[in-house]
């Protein structure tokens, strides 16, 4: 497949009274025309500052893109490029859709303002086009009464319309790579199924490849293609739906699996818990950061930092399980959701 997006060894700091926040750690991926990659960890674990790169959104100071960190989008690195080029690759090449449409919709304009505004900028277009194409642009995201919403301001809104609005928003001028940060974050359990359909109606019909944020599987079960695991600034594991879903191997993958609620759980049986906190960020990790959370930790993982173990073409994990030498562990075999598909 077609490589759309390449990130190589990006390590991203936030300078800080405290310390250097090493926030990111030389992670590597890389996203494929028209495929969906879900970034999942818990809060935390580096995802939104990655996504935020990728568009070059990091204030700097405090945050710092290291030298050596690349992300090369159609083999053109978006470190490096200047001001005016930016302005055309945010929203012609890559766009965003934010964790929280209330916050990052503008109060004060219309909704149908707010679009035009992004296809006057990138399309040149004129007034009244723009105003049509913005109906058009509701319409599309199944907004209904399409003629009257673009005359209303954003707190007239359900939040569900409102992640609608920062969908069209994004879509408006057709970009190759959607990237979509916890799109579903405090909406009810209906409302999200409804986004994370019509994110996937959206994408069949545009070939557009999707990065999607979050912190729960149970989101990605059925939308993403491939799925890559954060865990305190580094990808612990990534690999295929399925891989994931069904044969995952690393002990922080398998406890976010366990902590998707199931549908046949009893109703007074204790929901799981990940005990423990992540690691300082601005502490040196000379071992595997996931060791004090870990209840298979060998004293290997409290010196060294486990390398990259290749399972398949698809299927890679960084853990020392993997080592020849290491105890047999067996692997749950049902979890809290995971085998919901």
């Amino acid at each position: 497949m077609d490589k759309i997006l390449e990130v190589k060894d990006l390590n991203i700091s936030f300078h800080t009274y405290a310390g250097e926040v090493k926030a990111v750690r030389g992670i590597s991926f890389d996203l494929n025309k028209g495929e969906t990659l879900a970034l999942v960890g818990e809060s935390g674990c580096g995802k939104t500052v990655t996504a935020k790169a990728i568009l070059r959104l990091l204030k700097t100071p405090p945050a710092e893109i290291k030298k050596g960190s690349q992300i090369l989008f159609d083999g053109e690195d978006v470190v490096q490029m200047n001001k005016k080029r930016l302005l055309s690759y945010r929203g012609e090449d890559v766009a965003m859709i934010f964790q929280d449409p209330m916050t990052s919709l503008n109060p004060t304009m219309t909704v149908g303002k707010q679009i035009m505004e992004s296809l006057q900028i990138h399309k040149k277009m004129s007034k009244k086009e723009a105003e049509q194409e913005a109906v058009k642009l509701l319409k599309l995201v199944n907004i209904p009464n399409a003629e009257e919403r673009v005359k209303q301001y954003p707190h007239e809104l359900s939040g569900g319309m409102r992640q609608r609005i920062m969908i069209a928003i994004a879509l408006s001028c057709n970009p190759k790579v959607l990237i979509a940060d916890e799109p579903t974050t405090a909406l009810d359990v209906t409302i999200q199924a409804q986004i994370i359909d019509l994110l996937r109606e959206l994408k069949e019909k545009f070939d557009t490849s999707i990065i999607l944020v979050t912190h729960d599987l149970g989101v990605v079960a059925n939308f993403a293609d491939r799925i890559q695991v954060m865990y305190a600034g580094s990808i612990v594991e990534t690999g295929t739906k399925e891989e994931i879903f069904y044969n995952s191997q690393h002990p922080y993958t398998w406890a976010l699996l366990n902590s998707v609620p199931s549908i046949d759980k009893k109703s007074k049986e204790e929901l799981y818990s990940l005990g423990g906190t992540p690691p300082d960020l601005i502490l040196p990790l000379e071992g595997c950061p996931f060791t004090s959370r870990c209840e298979h930790a060998m004293e290997i993982c409290k010196e060294r930092k486990p390398v990259d173990t290749c399972l398949s073409d698809t299927h890679r994990v960084s853990c020392w399980l993997q080592h020849p030498d290491a105890p047999k562990v067996k692997r749950p075999v049902s979890f809290g959701g995971g085998r919901n598909e």
